[in-house]
């Protein structure tokens, strides 16, 4: 999937409109609000298919987490970096970037909404 022209009159039109819905989709479980309620938007999608990964990322993290010591310690990292990549995420997306997460996007572009 390539990104949209950002400078075409319509992307920016919906990047304008949607910057707010987009963001909420890097906050766990609300990443599927975008995905739902904005099913036409691309910019939308785009992110929200982002904060669905990081969402499954999470759980696997706590499964993780699970394992004593090593897990406990790997789980600390996986969920310093979800943090960091959410925030990330929300920021770029209220200035109406299409930002690809390193390793994140590769995933997000296999799933077809």
């Amino acid at each position: 999937m390539t990104l949209p022209n950002v400078n075409d009159p319509q992307v920016k039109k919906d990047i304008e409109e949607n910057k707010v819905v987009a963001a909420i989709g890097y906050i766990s479980i609300l990443c599927l609000i975008p995905l739902l309620l904005k099913p036409k938007s691309q910019f939308c999608k785009f992110h929200g298919k982002q904060g669905l990964i990081l969402l499954i990322a999470g759980f696997i993290n706590m499964v993780i987490g699970i394992i004593p010591v090593i897990g406990w310690i790997l789980g600390f990292i996986g969920a310093i970096a979800i943090i960091i990549l959410s925030i990330l995420g929300i920021l770029k997306s209220l200035n109406g970037e299409y930002w690809e997460m390193p390793y994140v996007a590769e995933y997000a572009k296999k799933i077809n909404i």
